[in-house]
């Protein structure tokens, strides 16, 4: 291996998603020199296999809604089908200008970029294309795949991954959707629109299992009405080929049939095969154990993003990208409160919330300290307009903060902000209250909810 001693990098990268080009950029902006390692394309799986690509698919799935039901705003349209090659150019185009740009703003900021397979070949190196690249300190962001389950092979025919699913050259006539969490119900949402018809297959009691109930019973009835078709509370047993697509069998024998399978039970970390056991960095279950300030058991190794046992979303490894940078360029820095970051899924209707579920405040502070409220987006009139429904429900501490905040309807993911202001800011609703919320938008209802809340309702019964 040639020892490239030209350079020592205040930091080397390997692995350039979210995480990693997330501490190269900032690390850059704050005078470190950083070199980052990608093997695939940078931009990683949310810009080319996770979150773009899924929200375009998604996007082109509400435009075809919009398309069948124009006759109930007094628009007259026909729906004629999807071409699914063309929605593929759609996504393409965005995940293209995205990358483009990205390009060039990782080239603006004199991050000296690797394309190539690295490997950890010490505390303070990574191997790349025959060269050892030398750091002061290392970060690892290597990131996730698709994960499956055992004797389950994903082969990309019949039996696919979100990967497969994201390229896929034609809409299936009928697809079962193993796993409700986010991806599993984006892709049925989606896939909805598109015409399939679309079976869940949920081991757990609800969809997205890790949301607050009442978010789940709400997507689970909107998701009846549409005609997604789902079953809960038992878990996969095989599948099988049958002479035109698969049959699923579950633990308790009931069977499913359908053109296509899509396997979506979650991400495992990538980091077999890198050379970090090897150098002593310490791993469970294939994740890379860090404190709070993202830093391994060895003192020059720090790791980021899908690869680390927190929240797998993009935002999340942004964060822990720039907090190692800020670290490492001597800034004070302050650990991520994973509770306070927004969570949003993309199916329709959308599941947004951020802070802890009702359950768990109930759990850290006893259900005599728990107050919740329901607002019902019926009581909003751009809601109505919309014609969405759901709820904003608020979780707050007996006469405390709100440290909750769970939305479904149509457009929450763009209420979440103020949600975030609101329990990362410990807000009283009394606080909020006083806010003027413009009329007539979604996001007047998380005032009118926080009025209910503070005890003066005004669009809602007490």
């Amino acid at each position: 291996m040639a020892n490239d001693a030209s350079t020592v990098f205040d930091l080397v990268i390997l692995g350039g998603g979210s995480g990693g080009y997330a501490a190269a950029l900032r690390g850059a902006q704050l005078g470190l020199d950083v070199a980052l390692i990608e093997k695939n394309k940078l931009g990683g799986t949310c810009l080319h296999n996770g979150c773009i690509p899924t929200k375009a698919l998604l996007h082109a799935g509400e435009i075809a809604d919009q398309a069948r039901e124009a006759d109930q705003y007094g628009v007259l349209t026909t729906f004629q089908g999807i071409d699914i090659n063309a929605v593929h150019k759609y996504k393409d185009d965005v995940i293209s200008g995205l990358y483009k740009g990205l390009q060039g703003l990782v080239a603006s900021r004199k991050v000296t970029y690797i394309e190539g397979e690295g490997r950890l070949s010490s505390p303070t190196s990574v191997d790349v294309n025959g060269q050892r690249i030398q750091g002061r300190h290392v970060l690892l962001a290597t990131g996730s795949v698709p994960k499956s389950l055992p004797g389950l092979e994903i082969d990309g025919n019949r039996i696919v991954s979100s990967d497969h699913a994201l390229k896929l050259d034609r809409v299936p006539q009928s697809a079962i959707v193993l796993g409700g969490g986010v991806i599993g119900v984006e892709f049925a949402s989606a896939w909805k629109s598109f015409g399939t018809d679309v079976t869940v297959i949920e081991g757990l009691k609800h969809l997205v299992p890790v949301e607050d109930e009442n978010s789940s019973k709400l997507l689970e009835r909107a998701f009846r009405k549409r005609g997604i078709k789902f079953n809960l509370g038992t878990f996969f047993e095989k599948a099988e080929y049958t002479q035109d697509g698969v049959r699923v069998t579950l633990a308790d024998g009931k069977t499913f049939e359908a053109e296509i399978l899509l396997v979506a039970i979650g991400r495992g970390p990538v980091s077999a095969g890198l050379g970090y056991e090897e150098q002593g960095v310490a791993l469970d279950r294939g994740y890379v154990l860090v404190d709070e300030y993202m830093r391994t058991n060895v003192p020059t190794i720090s790791a980021v993003g899908d690869l680390v046992p927190t929240l797998q979303l993009a935002h999340v490894g942004f964060a822990e990208g720039i907090l190692v940078a800020e670290r490492l360029a001597g800034l004070k820095t302050v650990p991520i409160d994973y509770d306070g970051v927004p969570r949003v899924t993309y199916c329709h209707p959308e599941v947004a919330s951020v802070g802890i579920t009702e359950a768990k405040a109930k759990e850290i502070y006893g259900a005599d300290k728990v107050v919740a409220l329901k607002y019902n987006l019926a009581g909003n009139g751009k809601s109505k307009i919309l014609k969405t429904a759901g709820e904003i429900k608020l979780v707050q501490v007996k006469d405390g903060a709100v440290v909750g905040v769970h939305m479904v309807g149509d457009r929450m993911g763009e209420q979440v902000g103020e949600a975030q202001l609101i329990y990362n800011w410990e807000a009283l609703p009394a606080e909020v209250a006083q806010l003027i919320h413009a009329h007539p938008t979604q996001n007047e209802a998380m005032g009118e909810a926080h009025l209910a809340l503070a005890g003066k309702p005004l669009h809602s019964h007490d």
